[in-house]
């Protein structure tokens, strides 16, 4: 079993940046990819980002590709998600999920909130203007 705790959310003026964390226990090499999610109030889940603990190239949705940047730090078992030229769209709740047993996340697949088997309990992000 793998928990995941996410930390850094909070309010960030328009045009600003945050960080947030992804935290996996007992270790992030238990999962084979760690992924963010976003959801608004009244709406579904939008994918974020993705990455594989085994190295390569992160994933990005087409909403926030150029502006996120996701990566990990094997050593604290964290997946950091720097959010930078935030607005209002980005509002939302930011949640951590990671799968394990489905084998990799690929281009095809990283976005399915489905393969995921484990989820945080989310982060709120709040962007004023």
């Amino acid at each position: 079993q793998v928990q995941l705790r996410e930390s850094g959310g909070g309010s960030v003026q328009a045009g600003g940046s945050q960080k947030l964390s992804c935290e996996a226990s007992p270790s992030i090499y238990n999962v084979d990819c760690v992924a963010w999610f976003r959801q608004r109030p009244g709406e579904g889940r939008e994918r974020v980002a993705a990455i594989n603990t085994d190295g390569g190239y992160p994933y990005y949705g087409d909403s926030v590709k150029g502006r996120f940047a996701l990566w990990q730090d094997g050593a604290k078992n964290t997946v950091y998600l720097r959010m930078t030229t935030l607005s209002a769209e980005d509002t939302a709740t930011y949640y951590c999920a990671a799968v394990s047993g489905k084998g990799s996340c690929n281009s095809g697949n990283w976005y399915s909130t489905n393969r995921y088997n484990f989820w945080g309990q989310g982060a709120q992000v709040t962007v004023s203007s």
